[in-house]
C-alpha cells in the first residue's frame, strides 16, 4: 500500500512539472522562437518617445569633383551628366548624408539584432548609398548592379576589416561586431568610390535625407545626447530630453566655413586623390 501512494505522488509530481514546461517540450521552444522573433526594440508602446530634426546648411556648398568614366563605359551609360564625387551633398539649405545617432543615455540597455539586411550597391561606379547606418550583428548586404570588377574595401579601427572582390553581379553579406563611428569604404579598382558606414549597438540612428530631415523613434523616456557626423563638417552633439510618448524636434546648423574642422575617425580616405598613400591626416579633409 504504501509503495502504491508513493508511486502515485511521483506521477503527480511529474504531471506538474511537465504541465509547467519543466520537461524542455513543445512549450518551451515556442517560447524561445518569440524571443528570436522580436524584431525592433523592447520598449513600450505607451512610453514610446520619438526625436525629428533636420540639417540645416549656410553658405555655398562645394561642387564635388567631376569623375572620369571614359574607361568604364558599362558606368558612364547610366548618366547623361558628368557624375561627381559626393563629400557635400547640399540642396536649398539643406545638408544630405549626416549621420545621425544616439551618442550616450541608454544606460545598459541591450536590444535585439534586426534579421533585415541592410544594403549598400555598387551601381554606376559608385557606392549606394553614400553613407549607411547599420546594427551591430545585423547582415550588411553588398551587391554589384554594374557586373564589371569591384570591391568593398573597409578600413575600420574598431571592427575587423574585409576586403570583397565582386567581379561579376552577385551579391556577399558581412556584419560587424562593434560599434564605430565610422567606417570608411572604398573601391581599389575605381579610386573614386567612396561611402562611410555608422555602427551601433542599438537601432537609434539615421541618415539626413535630401531635405536634410532624419528621424529617431521608439526611443525609451530619457535624456540622451545626440550626435550627427559628417564626412567634411565633423560632429556636432546636442542634449534632448523626452517623456513618455513625447515627440520632440531638433536642427543641427553646418556651414560652408567648417570645412576644415577635424572629423573623429580612423584616417579618412580620400578616393578622388590619386597619391600612392591614398589617405590623409583628419584635419585635412
Amino acid at each position: 500500500m504504501r509503495c502504491s501512494i508513493e508511486a502515485l505522488a511521483l506521477a503527480v509530481l511529474f504531471a506538474a512539472a511537465s504541465a509547467c514546461g519543466g520537461g524542455g517540450g513543445e512549450e518551451a521552444d515556442t517560447g524561445g522562437t518569440a524571443v528570436e522573433e522580436q524584431a525592433g526594440p523592447v520598449v513600450s508602446p505607451d512610453s514610446a518617445a520619438t526625436i525629428t530634426g533636420v540639417v540645416n546648411f549656410t553658405g555655398t556648398a562645394p561642387a564635388g569633383d567631376p569623375i572620369d568614366m571614359s574607361e568604364e563605359p558599362t558606368c558612364a551609360e547610366k548618366y547623361t551628366e558628368t557624375p561627381t564625387t559626393e563629400s557635400v551633398v547640399a540642396t536649398d539649405g539643406k545638408l544630405t548624408n549626416v549621420f545621425v545617432y544616439v551618442k550616450d543615455g541608454l544606460g545598459d540597455r541591450t536590444f535585439p539584432t534586426p534579421k533585415e539586411s541592410v544594403e549598400i550597391d555598387q551601381d554606376g561606379c559608385r557606392y549606394h548609398p553614400h553613407v549607411l547606418a547599420i546594427q551591430t550583428g545585423q547582415p550588411l548586404l553588398i551587391k554589384n548592379a554594374d557586373g564589371i570588377l569591384h570591391n568593398i574595401n573597409t578600413q575600420p579601427t574598431v571592427n575587423q576589416g574585409f576586403n570583397v572582390s565582386q567581379p561579376v553581379e552577385m551579391e556577399t553579406t558581412r556584419t560587424f561586431s562593434s560599434p564605430e563611428v565610422m567606417i570608411p569604404v572604398k573601391c581599389d579598382v575605381h579610386g573614386w568610390m567612396e561611402a562611410y558606414i555608422g555602427v551601433q549597438a542599438h537601432p537609434y540612428m539615421a541618415v539626413s535625407a535630401t531635405d536634410g530631415t532624419f528621424r529617431l523613434e521608439n526611443l525609451p523616456p530619457g535624456t540622451y545626447t545626440i550626435e550627427a557626423w559628417h564626412e567634411r563638417y565633423g560632429t556636432q552633439t546636442q542634449t534632448v530630453t523626452v517623456g513618455p510618448k513625447e515627440s520632440k524636434e531638433i536642427a543641427f546648423e553646418y556651414s560652408s566655413e567648417m570645412a576644415g574642422r577635424p572629423v573623429p575617425m580612423a584616417d579618412p580616405i580620400r578616393l578622388h586623390d590619386h597619391g600612392p598613400a591614398g589617405r590623409v591626416a583628419s584635419a585635412g579633409r
